[in-house]
């Protein structure tokens, strides 16, 4: 009897291994149909898509404030906030983590004394930590971790993509956030992709910690934080900020 049960046992087994082999032939045994992705709509000529969170659309700064949580005081025409130097930073009211940002940007025209990073400089942070350069750099050199789309002093860029001022430029940016362990070490850091003028320049890069100007970067436990724009002190125009969420 017991030895019956061995072979009804191995020809079972040997049944399945078979059905298994046959099964891997076939199209269906490696289709996945359940979940399904959500259905988001897209738009035309930088427009933003379905599920996106609009930041600004040029009707004014409902979605924004100071970084003293007071009142914009950048300047506000034709559908874009331009940069008033000594107002001061502004950030978003809401805060994020994982995200694409879609947003765009024009350099002044400015003396030909000005050169480097006194031309056409401000900066998209994200969480309030992690700078995406934006300066003019259209045949305006300067250290190459520090020109447009550079991780400021960080990583530089695949390319110079840049226009010339006056003429609107887009940045289409993913942002992963970092991840923290409950002890406040680092578990996963922030990575960057950045798309210039929809060139490439930023692949997927892994950040070393918060932006600084001097020294190095270092990653301090924090939460989803809010997307900043820098004064620099130049007259940088934004306008058709969108955000999703991710």
């Amino acid at each position: 009897m017991k030895k019956n049960l061995f072979l009804s046992g191995a020809l079972l087994l040997n049944a399945f291994a078979i059905f298994a082999q046959d099964d891997l032939t076939k199209p269906q045994t490696t289709e996945v149909w359940e979940p399904q992705p959500k259905i988001v709509t897209p738009a035309d000529n930088n427009a933003p898509p379905s599920d996106a969170i609009v930041l600004f659309d040029g009707k004014g700064f409902n979605e924004w404030e100071t970084l003293k949580n007071k009142a914009v005081e950048w300047a506000l025409k034709d559908g874009a906030m331009t940069v008033v130097g000594g107002k001061g930073n502004i950030k978003t009211k809401k805060t994020f983590g994982d995200c694409q940002l879609h947003v765009e940007w024009r350099s002044p025209i400015e003396s030909d004394t000005l050169k480097g990073q006194m031309k056409g400089n401000s900066g998209v942070f994200f969480q309030q930590r992690y700078e995406v350069q934006v300066l003019n750099n259209y045949q305006n050199k300067t250290y190459a971790n520090g020109q447009a789309t550079a991780i400021y002093k960080q990583h530089i860029p695949l390319a110079n993509a840049c226009r010339k001022p006056m003429e609107w430029q887009t940045y289409d940016i993913v942002f992963t956030a970092p991840r923290f362990r409950k002890n406040g070490s680092l578990e996963r850091p922030a990575y960057i992709t950045v798309l210039h003028n929809g060139i490439i320049t930023q692949n997927h890069v892994e950040l070393q910690g918060a932006t600084e100007y001097i020294g190095t970067p270092q990653y301090k436990m924090h939460g989803n934080g809010a997307i900043e724009l820098q004064d620099h002190g130049n007259a940088v125009s934004f306008r058709n900020i969108w955000i999703r969420e991710l």
